[in-house]
């Protein structure tokens, strides 16, 4: 699990925030988005996405055939992303998309989401 988790954050978390500082809070903020950002953060992200594909043909989580804190760790920037052009990312790997489809259905993070609308 230790090794999953030094994964998400120095190569999952660095490019997905990247991504959703340029797709989703910039434009909030009024800024505009960086075309070549995104393209570099795009690359980065897909070459981790490439590894979690061949880990989740091995088992259900990254961390092994329970969920974990590993697993955990990446919904909040799963979820920025879900709503942008990058999302063809997770899309285009199926054992990613299914993983992302398992994680985001949990009960707790459905809860977590409906608080963010209150």
């Amino acid at each position: 699990m230790k090794v999953w988790l030094q994964v998400e954050v120095n190569h999952f978390e660095p490019a997905s925030s990247q991504l959703g500082w340029e797709q989703v809070f910039k434009p909030m903020f009024g800024m505009t988005t960086d075309p070549a950002a995104v393209e570099a953060n795009e690359a980065k992200l897909s070459k981790v996405l490439d590894v979690y594909e061949t880990r989740l043909s091995k088992s259900k989580y990254l961390g092994g055939d329970q969920f974990t804190l590993v697993d955990l760790h990446h919904l909040p920037n799963i979820q920025v992303l879900n709503g942008t052009p990058t999302k063809k990312l997770f899309d285009s790997r199926p054992k990613l998309s299914a993983w992302i489809a398992d994680v985001t259905a949990r009960p707790a993070w459905s809860k977590v989401l409906a608080m963010q609308k209150q």
